[in-house]
């Protein structure tokens, strides 16, 4: 699925090419902290910046030292001269794989950042769109009371905005290097040289490490795409109640001549909702797996490393994934909202029994005595004996209180979209805003704390 779907903006940042790539720019950035202190020569290091890797070549060499870091290291000593001996100079494999690892998940962040931005936009261009359109909301999947569906989308946009920062955070903490050497010591080379490579590839030194970056930094950062990835499967699992044949209030896209059954030609399934959900779950698994990687022996082994050259690239690649299909289908989410009222309706009135609880309230009675005369009405409407109004209003009781014409007032859904300029207002979706294209992605107040 990945190499199918991927956007190549994220499977490149995780190919072997750019991996790689980033081992030799590590490598080269250190020879430079070397230079800069006077052990390599300027005539050394100048040569050492034209180094270069043979893949073909490491490979091979592969093959017989069955290390990757040697095998990477010999190919490129074969680009250079004698001033090869300086390449990895003090270092340890995961001085360099560890910080190129923190480069590459700086880099997807990027491009995950972008999807979240391009989401957040279009929710918030559906919930203005669809602000003020009535629709049952539902809890215990049971009608509760009127919503709009805009309130819906705008409090999905709201979440991947805590989405957005959660993201930063968690970038945040994998932005450093690490070149300790071999145990955290800096026996081989000091901090100096740690600080000035870490400089030069846009990185922060880690404070203290042992022979690798401490893995509670990654398990933030998987646990953090394990949290964005559960807020799509909320979404889609919406939708696809919604798309429900009893409900029909909503559905994902559906292209002309896209089939839906091998056996039933008038099926539309949400199998994008689905899928997202599906994927979802994967990623949560991921996180698992990044957290059971924090505890290692002593100063480290080696039981992390084979995880996470899979649960790293493909939690970066199928989040990307998701947020590109579900921003697809919110923005060709068919929406219905006549089917919206019908349903709203289907319960005879039953959405207003609070209201009409709390006008009795407020004419005096106990909400113990309100609660039973409404509940005995809203039960025998649920038996099928009339609507809701016609039963109040035939309830002598509830009449020594209410007249008929306050009865009709309290039949009424507007009463419940009162507030929703005002909450759109707290999420920062206003009509004038939006009309000159306001952009509700803004990076205002997106400052990631630091780790």
């Amino acid at each position: 699925m990945i190499e199918r779907y991927s956007r190549p903006q994220m499977k490149k940042v995780w190919s072997d090419e750019s991996k790689f790539g980033y081992w030799l720019d590590i490598e080269i950035a250190v020879c430079e902290a070397w230079a800069k202190i006077g052990v390599i020569s300027r005539e050394d290091i100048t040569k050492i910046k034209l180094a270069r890797l043979n893949f073909k070549r490491m490979e091979e060499l592969l093959k017989e030292t069955h290390h990757d870091m040697t095998a990477f290291l010999g190919s490129v000593a074969e680009s250079l001269g004698d001033e090869s001996r300086f390449i990895h100079m003090g270092m340890t494999s995961s001085d360099v794989m560890d910080t190129a690892l923190s480069l590459q998940l700086v880099e997807a962040s990027k491009i995950l950042n972008s999807g979240i931005k391009e989401l957040i936009n279009a929710l918030a261009a559906k919930a203005m769109e669809y602000k003020y359109t009535v629709q049952v909301g539902r809890t215990h999947g049971v009608h509760a009371e009127p919503i709009s569906f805009g309130l819906k989308l705008a409090l999905w946009m709201e979440e991947m905005k805590r989405n957005r920062q959660r993201l930063a955070d968690a970038t945040k903490a994998i932005t450093v290097g690490k070149m300790s050497g071999a145990v955290g010591t800096y026996a081989t080379l000091s901090p100096e040289i740690e600080e000035i490579a870490c400089k030069k590839l846009g990185l922060s030194p880690a404070s203290i490490s042992n022979q690798v970056i401490q893995r509670d930094r990654h398990a933030q950062y998987m646990t953090t795409l394990a949290i964005i990835a559960g807020s799509l499967e909320k979404f889609a699992t919406e939708i696809r109640a919604l798309q429900k044949t009893e409900c029909h209030e909503a559905e994902e896209p559906f292209e002309k001549g896209q089939t839906g059954s091998s056996a039933m030609p008038h099926k539309k399934n949400p199998e994008l909702c689905e899928r997202i959900c599906g994927i979802a779950r994967i990623i949560r698994g991921y996180s698992v797996t990044a957290m059971e990687n924090q505890p290692l022996w002593h100063e480290r082994d080696i039981s992390h490393s084979s995880t996470e050259r899979v649960i790293m690239p493909d939690g970066c690649l199928l989040l990307d994934y998701a947020l590109h299909i579900f921003t697809n289908v919110i923005k060709g989410l068919n929406v219905f909202p006549e089917q919206m009222e019908k349903n709203l309706n289907l319960t005879g009135g039953l959405v207003y029994s609070q209201r009409v609880m709390l006008a009795l309230i407020n004419k005096g009675l106990s909400r113990q005595q309100a609660y039973k005369m409404v509940q005995r009405n809203a039960m025998r409407t649920w038996q099928g004996e009339d609507n809701f109004m016609n039963l109040l209003k035939a309830d002598t009781e509830v009449m020594e209180h209410l007249s008929s014409a306050e009865v009709d007032e309290l039949f009424d859904y507007k009463f419940y979209l009162r507030y929703i300029d005002d909450i759109f207002r707290r999420v920062g979706l206003t009509n004038s805003q939006w009309k000159k294209g306001g952009d509700a992605s803004s990076d205002e107040g997106l400052a990631p704390r630091a780790i």
